[in-house]
This record gives structure tokens, sequence and C-alpha cells, in this order.
């Protein structure tokens, strides 16, 4: 049987925030794994998939050395980061990571960059390398609601995806990128947010469709504009 590596990331704390989905979706997800991983097909039948959980501190010093402490640990196949956006009503599918910190409010050690670069050499942004069609589709059928986000901000989220992609760029094959969450909350709320056992479904089925993408790579699957 073959074996596929997955890191997913979150956030440990957020301040006000009783409910971090950021931490509590990869906890779930490495402890339960992906169910069924074959869903409506047999596809994945053949393949042991192994999530690996880790929980990264919302700053843009220790946020991504924390993760790349992981990745060399673990040597994954796929790599996903997530994160919280306190207004979003779905769940968000990021597209793009800019080549920007641009803080308005202080990161876990009170550090506040103003329109800096993250990587003065690095190019001024990168798509994701995530499935996002396959992955609409999946959260179609789950009833999960769902957007293309533009990019993920340029607070710590947006620090961790660039940097992601940036050490992507000289691998041979790993596949990742940022999904964004919401703030959990009541099924059918007029409020921000959705269940955290939908949010929990919604990393599942992230996973689930980057390892097809993974095994067998599709255009068609890939969703940028």
């Amino acid at each position: 049987m073959r074996e596929l590596n997955v890191v997913m990331s979150g956030f440990d704390h957020y301040d006000g925030v009783e409910v971090n989905p950021a931490y509590e979706v990869p906890t779930a997800l490495a402890a339960q794994g992906l169910g069924d991983p074959s869903g409506p097909d047999d596809s994945l039948g053949s393949v042991e998939v192994t999530i690996h959980a880790v929980s990264l501190p919302v700053s843009f010093a220790k946020a991504w050395p924390t993760l790349l402490e992981a990745i060399e640990a673990v040597h994954p196949d796929i790599v996903i980061a997530t994160g919280l956006k306190h207004a979003a009503r779905s769940v968000m599918l990021e597209r793009c990571a800019t080549n920007l910190m641009d803080a308005a409010r202080p990161d876990a050690d009170n550090v506040i960059p103003r329109r800096e670069p993250i990587d003065p050499d690095g190019p001024a942004a990168y798509w994701t390398r995530l499935p996002l069609r396959s992955i609409l589709k999946d959260f179609t059928i789950d009833s999960i609601p769902a957007t293309l986000s533009s990019d993920a901000g340029t607070f710590v989220c947006n620090s961790l995806f660039y940097n992601l992609l940036n050490w992507m760029s000289t691998q041979d094959r790993v596949l990742g990128g940022f999904v964004s969450f919401p703030l959990v909350g009541p099924a059918h709320s007029s409020q921000h947010g959705l269940p955290l056992d939908q949010q929990i479904a919604a990393g599942r089925d992230v996973v689930r469709e980057t390892v097809r993408y993974y095994l067998k790579p599709s255009n068609a699957d890939i969703l940028i504009a």
C-alpha cells in the first residue's frame, strides 16, 4: 500500500476566540484521519494517508520556522496551512500569497511590521498549489459554504503562506496551500461562522482532494481566477 504524509498546520491562539477552528480542525483530522478515504469512488483505497497536526504561534518571526521544523521531521508529500478569518461567513480557499507584511495590529510578539517584504529577494506573489476546483466540488456535494479568496491578507497567515510556497518552489514534488476558516458558530446562523463539525468535514475534503490530485494531477482540478 502506498503511503502519503500530510502536515496540516493551524494557530494556537487568537485573542478573544474561545474555539479556534485553525487549531481544532488539524487536531481532529490527525486523530480521525480521512475516515472512508475513497468517498464516492475507490481512487484512494490503496493509499494510506497519515495526517500530522502542528500548532503555530501567531508570530511573524516564529510561525514559519515552527512549521518548517515539522516539515523537516515528517518529510511530507502535502502541506496544508490553515488560519482564521474573523469576518468570513464560509470556508475560504486562498489563491495567492503576496510578498508583503503590513499589520494593523500586533502579533503574539507585539510586532507590527508596516509595508515590509517577507523576502526582499523573492517574487511579488505565489499561486496556491491546491486543486481548488475539485475541492469546491466536494464542498458542494457536502453542503459546505465556501468561496475563493484572492489572498490571505497581510498578517501572519499570509506571511506563513508565502514562506510555505517559497519553500515549495525549491522542492521536486510537494503540494500545498492555505485555507482560512470562519469562526465557529451554530448551523444556519445569520452571524459569521460555521459549526465545527462542518469545518472538520471541509478540512477532510481539502486533504482528500489534494491527495487525489497528488496521485493523478489534472489541469482541470486547478482553479486560480
